[in-house]
């Protein structure tokens, strides 16, 4: 599967403004960069740093005069769909360092007050078929309300609303999971049945020895996903993130096959 991503963000500034920026398709297993281009216009300064976990980059813009991004690319997918249900989980004592860090509780995923919850809903299930039923429970019980919530909702705030965005989604089956012992970290993706077209979120967990990608919203198969990053949960994988004041000015995302 090949895929085809645009993204054109456009940002006003008041002051010089530090914007960290991570849109870009990472060279990640299971997917390859063909080819791809970022104009970010006239700013002061730019650097690349890697993102969480090495997986992407990270570009650090410095600018007085607004941000202007306009982002394409070409990727080729070559991960399968897979039946999750059938994964075991590993005994945690036996996960690697890479994994552990994804137990833990964080900012949007206070998975220790998930753990009551966790065990009467979920409690006689383990591993894959654990995740599947959290992910279709989620998909069955919320309602998907762009607007619903903002930039400091929580797992905890969303599993008693029951509405929310794939961001949501994605912290509250990442509680879940951490709750059963298992981990789980965000993803930022690009995926082209998302509805409407945006950046999107995900979620991977550690099954039988690995990292194994699940939507919550059922918008996006591994199979037609491109990954940006990964990360604790939202705070870790923003598409931008400013250290002073900017306004919005206009943004796009298209995502096609090829």
């Amino acid at each position: 599967m090949r895929l085809s991503l645009a993204a054109d963000l456009n940002y006003s500034v008041e002051e010089v403004t530090d914007i960290l920026i991570q849109v870009e398709a990472a060279e990640t297993q299971g997917q390859t960069v063909l080819s791809e281009s970022l104009d970010l216009g006239h700013v002061g300064y730019l650097s690349r740093i890697a993102s969480e976990d090495d997986l992407g980059t990270r570009v650090w813009v410095s600018t007085a005069d607004g941000l202007s991004l306009s982002y394409c690319a070409e990727v080729e997918i070559t991960r399968s769909d897979s039946d999750l249900s059938t994964l075991p989980a590993d005994p945690v004592h036996r996960l690697p360092h890479e994994a552990v860090r994804y137990l833990m509780g964080s900012r949007y995923c206070p998975s220790d007050q998930f753990l009551s919850f966790a065990a009467a809903e979920f409690g006689d299930l383990e591993g894959g078929a654990c995740i599947r039923a959290m992910s279709d429970w989620i998909g069955e019980k919320f309602i998907y309300a762009p607007g619903a919530s903002g930039p400091s909702t929580t797992a905890l705030d969303t599993l008693v609303q029951r509405r929310g965005v794939c961001r949501d989604y994605a912290h509250v089956l990442i509680a879940l999971a951490r709750a059963k012992a298992i981990p789980a970290r965000m993803v930022s993706c690009y995926a082209p049945r998302v509805t409407p077209q945006d950046f999107h979120a995900m979620v991977e967990v550690w099954l039988d020895g690995g990292w194994h990608l699940i939507d919550p919203t059922a918008m996006a198969t591994p199979s037609e996903t491109a990954i940006i990053g990964v990360g604790r949960d939202a705070a870790d994988i923003a598409f931008l993130t400013s250290y002073g004041w900017i306004t919005l000015c206009h943004q796009t995302v298209s995502v096609t096959r090829i």
